[in-house]
This record gives C-alpha cells, structure tokens and sequence, in this order.
C-alpha cells in the first residue's frame, strides 16, 4: 500500500513532538524525519544515539512509523551517520541531494560516482539510498536520472521523485515518472505555481494549491504498483504559526488521500 507521510521539515520551527502530534492529527500513516544541516535537524546526526529512543518513542506513542530520513548532503561522514542511526532508529530510506550544478563539465559524472559509493555503502547497512532531480544541481531533469539510473547498479540505489523539481525542469511530472518510475523507491510530494527557481510560499506548496496535474501523477504510481512512500516535502515554513503549518499538512493529506482513493489505492 502507499503510505502517506510529512517531511517534519514542514515543522522546522517546532520540536519533532509536535511535529508527529499534529502529522498524526491530520491522518498520515508515517513520517519523514528531517536531518537537514542549516534548515531543520529533527535528527541531529551528531548525536543521533542519544535521542534514538525517545525518537523511536514519539513515533510510537502517535501511531506513527519512521517512513525516511532526508539528509539532503552527500557528506559521506554525515551520511555514515545517517545509516548507522537509520539502521539502529528503524528508518529504511535515506534521502539525498544530487549536488554538483547542472550542466558543468563533469560534475553530473563525478556526482553519479560519487552516488554509487554512498549506496555501496548503505547496503552493508540495509538502508535504501535515494536520489531527487533537483533544480540548479547535477541531476536536474529526467535525462539525467535516467544517466544515474544507467550507471549505479547497487540495490540499495534508488529515484526520489518529486515532480515540483520535474515541474520546473520544463518537464510533465507524470510522463516523467513513468520513465523512472521502475527505481522509483521514495516520493516527495508538493505543489507550485509557475516554472520558477524554487517552490514559492509555503501555502502553495499544499498539494492541490498549484499548477501540477498530481492526480495524474498519482495515476501513475497506481497503475505501475509502487507501494513506497509518499512524503509531503514543504519548505520555507519555520516562521509560520502552527495553525499555518496544521493547515498544509491536512489540507495535502486530504488531496493525496482522496486522488489515491479514487485511484483504489487506499
């Protein structure tokens, strides 16, 4: 089944105990904790063994599951972290940035090579590495996930699909994932307005909110069975009120949840 999940990068500006109070308030199944250097370190990779229990109790206590992590860096010492708690925590799926610009002269081969070593290496601890097309970086479009898909053979290796970045790439998100989506391993979800740099305020990242065909994307998924999860990722929200950020989550919940429904996969 497709698992609804929160980037608790949403919650960025409030402890990850009110993030999975409320994350569980509007209905989701799971979460995604974030451990992201300079925006929001939920999971402080530093330190990761002195909060994995109460971590893992939070979780637990709002009947949540860790559904991923997202580091954004490629880092191997960050990353070295991040298995080692995501294998002690119970976090399958590590989310990363692809680095590099787009389109330098050999920062999209660097930057693959760079993917096939970190995913060695979380084999040896059972965790799912994930990659994303993002704007401005290495990996930007789909042209070039297929590239990194051609070349990095681990099982461990897989394709974060957010179709807000395909989106701005200039692409369709659903024609997109259906060219990946068979190293499809972990969705990121959101909504924009226009084909801008970045994502735009947090309100109109609420799925539904904006310009992107998500029903159509979620077609996709259901037609080609992916059964991984599927995360609201919203940045740009650490100075917004909690009812605010409440308020994103339930009304995305509610969106996914009822496309996904009326695609029978939920």
């Amino acid at each position: 089944m497709i698992e609804l999940g929160v980037n608790s990068v949403l919650f960025g500006g409030y402890d990850f105990a009110t993030a999975a109070k409320y994350i569980a308030l509007a209905g989701y199944d799971g979460i995604e904790i974030s451990a992201i250097k300079g925006m929001c370190e939920h999971l402080e990779l530093d330190r990761w063994r002195e909060q994995a229990d109460k971590l893992r109790n939070i979780v637990a206590e709002n009947g949540l599951k860790f559904l991923s992590m997202e580091v954004a860096s490629l880092d191997e010492d960050r990353l070295t972290k991040a298995f080692e708690a995501g294998a002690e925590i119970g976090i399958p799926i590590v989310n990363v940035g692809p680095g590099g610009k787009a389109d330098a002269d050999g920062d999209l081969e660097r930057q693959i090579d760079l993917l096939a070593k970190m995913s060695e290496k979380a084999e040896t601890y059972g965790i799912t590495l994930c990659v994303k097309a993002h704007v401005g970086l290495a990996i930007y479009n789909t042209p070039t996930t297929l590239k990194a898909m051609d070349s990095i053979h681990s099982p461990a290796f897989g394709i974060d699909m957010d179709p807000s970045h395909i989106y701005r790439a200039g692409e369709d998100p659903a024609q997109a994932l259906m060219q990946v989506i068979g190293r499809v391993k972990h969705i990121h979800i959101r909504d924009c307005l226009g084909r801008n740099t970045g994502p735009g305020i947090p309100a109109n990242q609420a799925c539904g909110r904006g310009d992107i065909d998500l029903m159509a994307y979620c077609k996709v998924m259901v037609d080609n069975d992916y059964s991984g999860p599927v995360c609201l990722e919203v940045i740009g929200a650490n100075d917004l009120e909690l009812p605010e950020v409440v308020a994103i989550a339930a009304e995305s919940r509610g969106y996914l949840n009822a496309c996904l429904k009326a695609l029978g996969a939920r």
